[in-house]
């Protein structure tokens, strides 16, 4: 007779090889795995290494139903503590990852120590796991890690160019005000312009390698059993009810961070993925911090910026006279490292903590922080709904313009920066945010979208239903 563990089902989690893929990913295997399920979580070999550099060798032997497994990227072979080029890391799992995952899931198969594996979760930019799932004969689910919103912006890639909009007819168009055309063919994306759209639009190529790939891996998506969403329903109630019009095997079973509130207290809870080591001191800074007081400031994993932003932002945030907490990456200045001046830095000693990793999550649900300036990716925003904080927004690319878009009018939520940063207009935003009569409405609305959120994912909630629903109908199981 099979052991309890190995006659568990099996569910194989793959991400897309970036951080903000990763951490949600990670998220739903906890769900799974709490719910009885083995699971194999499946990074890339380079992140796999980041992963032992930020948590050591003994993190990913993982737990006896919880395990760690690699393939290749396809990449040449570097130890480079930093998100990978996204472009080539795109053309490359495309290209390059579907045969040793096939090889991969073999192995599992023929091990007597695990489970054979019943499901595959993939991320919705990893469409090669539908084909693999088809070979082995098993349910395959694509989790789209990013907005719905965004979903169905990558969606019209392909009526773009049918429209004969793409490519644009000369290199003017960011600027002579092209980008200002109304898209008025999808009724759900009310007061849209191609601005909004997510930004490979811009590469102006229809071959354009993150154009072409994000377009057609959003459609690949439709062709899976099943797509889960990391949202819920009222938060992107319009489009969500025309993405399940079009494909009605939908999830929405987010935000996943305030589900996993109802896991029972088991080993793997407290399994974090980041690839950055964090710093935890800029809790018990916060600590000492008046409620509402703090500007956070953070641009994700893969934003990058010239110097001279780097300095605007600095002076904006500094003459703003607001006390900060500023992520600044190793890596966030193009091809360079970062670094902020001495007068800048004696001008804000006594006010403002700078450091390049965090928890933001804990960071956002803590009290004292106010405001967030941010880039818009989709965890961010997730997480700033969830600690019920407003939001300043830069977008920087991908989905994040389209983020921004519906934050500033649908959720009632930011305000956006000028793309090219002046010092003037973050010390107004910062201001406004934190002491005008704009800035105390978008916290209440934030306070509202926090209210709903966590009712959503409640026990009997629609987020908490859909999940269930989920593991019975996609994954078979129960």
């Amino acid at each position: 007779m099979a052991s309890v563990e190995t006659s568990k089902p099996h569910a194989v989690c793959i991400p897309y090889p970036s951080q903000g893929h990763v951490s949600p990913m990670m998220q739903l295997a906890k769900l799974l795995q709490s719910r009885g399920f083995f699971i194999t979580f499946v990074n890339t070999e380079f992140n796999h290494r980041r992963l032992i550099r930020s948590k050591g060798a003994d993190f990913v032997k993982g737990l006896p139903d919880f395990r760690f497994e690699t393939i290749p990227d396809g990449l040449p072979s570097s130890d480079r503590d930093a998100t990978q080029d996204v472009r080539a890391l795109c053309d490359s799992t495309r290209k390059n990852c579907l045969a040793p995952f096939l090889e991969l899931l073999a192995k599992l198969n023929s091990s007597s120590h695990v489970p054979s594996v019943t499901c595959i979760v993939s991320d919705g930019v990893m469409s090669f796991a539908i084909k693999a799932a088809q070979v082995f004969g098993i349910p395959e689910v694509q989790f789209w890690t990013a907005s719905a919103c965004s979903f169905m912006g990558y969606l019209q890639f392909s009526e773009l160019l049918k429209r004969g909009i793409i490519p644009f007819q000369n290199e003017t168009f960011l600027s002579d005000g092209t980008l200002d055309k109304p898209i008025d063919w999808v009724p759900e994306m009310s007061n849209f312009q191609l601005r909004d759209l997510p930004s490979f639009i811009r590469a102006n190529n229809p071959n354009d390698i993150m154009f072409d790939f994000m377009g057609s891996e959003a459609q690949n998506c439709l062709k899976a059993p099943a797509i889960i969403f990391n949202t819920f329903d009222e938060f992107e109630h319009e489009v969500l009810k025309a993405i399940a019009a079009k494909f009605p095997g939908i999830y929405t079973i987010g935000p996943l961070h305030l589900l996993t509130r109802h896991m029972p207290d088991c080993p793997s809870k407290s399994i974090n993925s980041s690839l950055w080591k964090e710093d935890t001191s800029c809790i018990e800074w916060l600590n000492k911090r008046e409620p509402s007081s703090i500007v956070y400031v953070s641009y994700g994993t893969v934003t990058v910026m010239s110097e001279k932003h780097l300095k605007e932002f600095a002076w904006g945030l500094a003459n703003s006279k607001h006390p900060f907490l500023w992520i600044v990456r190793p890596d966030i200045v193009m091809g360079d490292s970062a670094i902020l001046h001495e007068e800048f830095l004696e001008e804000i000693k006594d006010r403002a903590l700078i450091t390049s990793w965090c928890n933001q999550y804990e960071v956002l649900s803590h009290p004292s922080v106010g405001v967030f300036l941010t880039h818009c990716g989709w965890n961010s925003n997730l997480e700033a709904i969830s600690g019920g904080v407003p939001l300043i927004c830069w977008p920087f690319f991908a989905d994040q313009q389209t983020n921004c878009r519906y934050a500033c009018t649908h959720w009632g939520i930011g305000m956006e920066v000028d793309h090219d940063v002046k010092r003037e207009n973050i010390e107004f935003l910062v201001k406004e945010m934190m002491e005008g009569e704009e800035g105390k409405k978008m916290k209440e609305k934030a306070l509202e979208w926090k209210k709903k959120a966590e009712e959503a994912t409640d026990v009997e909630g629609l987020s908490y239903c859909n999940f269930d629903r989920f593991v019975k109908e996609a994954l078979k199981h129960g």
